[in-house]
């Protein structure tokens, strides 16, 4: 089966991208594989300190993902695969996606503000010649409407 991955993190835009990768895979008969980076940067304390706040993004990592876990399930028959990996989010998005095979296509959430699409999309579209799949970017503000329209 083909899975869509898609980006777990704080932004408004990983909303749609979870909508639309939800919507593609139950049109076509895929699956949805969510992946969160934690990034090292936050656990540059004491070991004991950094442990601690290591399990605290894992908790509050795994309390998003069963928000949208339950969505899937619940709206679109889906039951979503979480993988959480720690690293530079580039670097961990582009493993993952060597990693597993089955991934058929990054689904990412652009930004609509006046900084730009999102770091994430500035620094994959450099590597997409290179990537083994192809990246759809789903507009931060589209609506639901048009997201049911275009999957």
């Amino acid at each position: 089966m083909r899975k869509f991955l898609v980006i777990l993190d704080d932004s408004r835009e990983c909303l749609n991208a979870m909508r639309f990768a939800a919507m593609r895979a139950e049109n076509t008969g895929g699956g949805v594989q969510i992946l969160s980076v934690i990034s090292p940067e936050e656990f540059n304390h004491w070991i004991g300190v950094g442990d601690i706040m290591r399990e605290e993004a894992r908790e509050r990592i795994e309390a998003h993902f069963a928000v949208f876990a339950k969505w899937m399930r619940d709206k679109h028959g889906l039951s979503p695969e979480l993988v959480v990996r720690e690293g530079e989010a580039v670097d961990e998005i582009l493993k993952q996606v060597t990693d597993d095979p089955s991934i058929g296509i990054l689904v990412l959430g652009a930004g609509s503000d006046r900084k730009g699409p999102g770091p994430l999309i500035s620094q994959l579209v450099k590597s997409a010649g290179t990537l083994p799949i192809p990246i759809t970017i789903v507009p931060g503000e589209m609506s639901k409407e048009r997201l049911k329209a275009v999957t």
